[in-house]
């Protein structure tokens, strides 16, 4: 599986700022619009190629424009926004997605380019209709994404795998909590699609959501090596409650230590979207503390 080189150490050590472009595995990306020189919010992350992203669901009750502030406060410099939020909260029919006319989509280039911010994945509903995942596939190219997190039906692959060859983009399959609804709550059925495809196919691990399927994180990435792609890094207050509560990183039921350290034995190097879904009073120091214990946990290995 693809591993992705960290962005901001890859701008310090080359000077690829100045090119205006940077390297992440095979693929190049436009460089945001940051003083190469500027200290990173998690040194430690960074060193161990991790590259801490906010997952644009923690704050859904405000627009993608209105939170982005919030976002680089918290030292975030990459997003994956969901195709079903709001983009402007001027404009509340406008969505994060492809639906945005060329207009639109160059207004919000300029936007995140204005915050220093990249979308570099993005979350969005993949079926059977090809010309419609086509559609997702130029979006998320033209923002500059480079992977779909999404859960697709096990019938699209092929048309999926060959649409992400075309757009050089990765296709990661996501979990949710066990459900009817829910076909890949646990890592063999994430697996069985996977099976046979390349490198560009995987897993988008949500340990929270594995923790509410009552699963042990730890063993669900130790099945999944080898084929993840990014993660929703999410800890939560309950074993095997689907609707459990979001609590910061390290506190809940996940093991969270346990977990980066696995994620590190398996030399991971790539995105890691902090993803909150408790709408909490608190929320913006909620998010601090998921990525302050990153950092610490880091630090230490």
């Amino acid at each position: 599986m693809r591993q992705t080189i960290h962005r901001r150490r890859f701008l310090q050590s080359t000077g690829a700022a100045a090119a205006g472009m940077v390297m992440a595995g095979n693929m190049l990306r436009p460089a945001p619009a940051l003083a190469a020189a500027e200290a990173p919010a998690t040194p430690n992350a960074d060193r161990l190629g991790w590259e801490l992203c906010c997952q644009l669901y923690t704050f859904r009750r405000t627009s993608l424009y209105e939170a982005l502030p919030k976002i680089v406060n918290l030292g975030f410099r990459s997003i994956e926004p969901c195709f079903f939020l709001k983009l402007d909260g001027k404009r509340p029919e406008l969505k994060t997605n492809e639906s945005l006319t060329a207009e639109q989509r160059a207004e919000l280039q300029a936007t995140l380019a204005r915050y220093g911010v990249q979308m570099v994945h993005y979350y969005v509903n993949l079926g059977n209709d090809e010309t419609a995942c086509r559609k997702s596939f130029a979006f998320a190219r033209q923002m500059g994404a480079e992977t779909l997190v999404t859960e697709p039906p096990a019938e699209a692959f092929d048309m999926i795998e060959s649409l992400a060859d075309e757009y050089v983009i990765n296709v990661a399959v996501h979990n949710h909590p066990e459900s009817p609804k829910s076909k890949y709550w646990k890592p063999e059925n994430v697996l069985a699609v996977c099976r046979d495809r390349g490198k560009r196919i995987g897993a988008c691990c949500d340990t929270g959501h594995w923790v509410r399927s009552g699963l042990d994180p730890v063993e669900c990435l130790k099945k999944m090596e080898g084929r993840i792609i990014s993660f929703h890094l999410k800890d939560v207050a309950e074993w095997g409650v689907p609707k459990a509560r979001d609590v910061p990183l390290g506190s809940g039921k996940a093991n969270y230590a346990a977990v980066l350290r696995e994620i590190h034995r398996q030399k991971f190097r790539g995105v890691m979207a902090v993803e909150y879904e408790h709408d909490s009073e608190k929320l913006i120091d909620e998010v601090a503390q998921c990525v302050a214990f990153v950092e610490k946990t880091a630090r230490a290995l």
